[in-house]
């Protein structure tokens, strides 16, 4: 394991790592501020944890987890306050990725994950398995089922 390190650590983390987790929790949350928020509090969890990677694929991992689990977290307490999220992630986006944006962010979570991390990030089907910790066949699923419920979504709004 490597040992958690220094603020040079800390700092080529957050440089490295804030653009793509700050993308996927949008993909999440409406709310670009609590977009923001989530990353903030994954960063405040790593300082605080100060958690020892096995290696670079370890971290980002956990990043990513970590991520992902606070995203849901803000989003089921907004929620439970009943407060409509419309915000600067859904107007900032040209006018023909709205609806898909849209229909991404209605998805369970499972899906939304795999569908973003596989065409938003770039990553394969066996990379987004090692990041969340499933098996390559169960992410293959629900990147093939997220797909489905797109088309569905999609047509039903035609």
């Amino acid at each position: 394991m490597v040992p958690f390190a220094s603020d040079e650590t800390i700092s080529r983390i957050v440089t490295e790592y804030s653009p793509m987790l700050l993308r996927l929790a949008c993909t999440r949350l409406d709310d670009a501020a609590d977009a923001e928020d989530a990353v903030q509090e994954t960063f405040l969890k790593l300082l605080t944890a100060r958690p020892a990677f096995r290696d670079p694929e370890h971290e980002k991992a956990w990043l990513i987890r970590t991520t992902l689990h606070r995203a849901s977290d803000i989003r089921r307490a907004a929620e439970k306050r009943n407060v409509p999220l419309e915000a600067a992630a859904q107007a900032a986006a040209p006018e023909g990725t709205r609806e898909l944006l849209s229909a991404v962010r209605a998805l369970p979570e499972k899906y939304s994950a795999v569908i973003h991390l596989y065409y938003y990030e770039g990553y394969s089907i066996k990379e987004i398995a090692k990041l969340l910790g499933a098996p390559a066949p169960t992410v293959g699923t629900r990147l093939a089922r997220g797909r489905e419920r797109l088309r569905q979504m999609l047509k039903e709004e035609d």
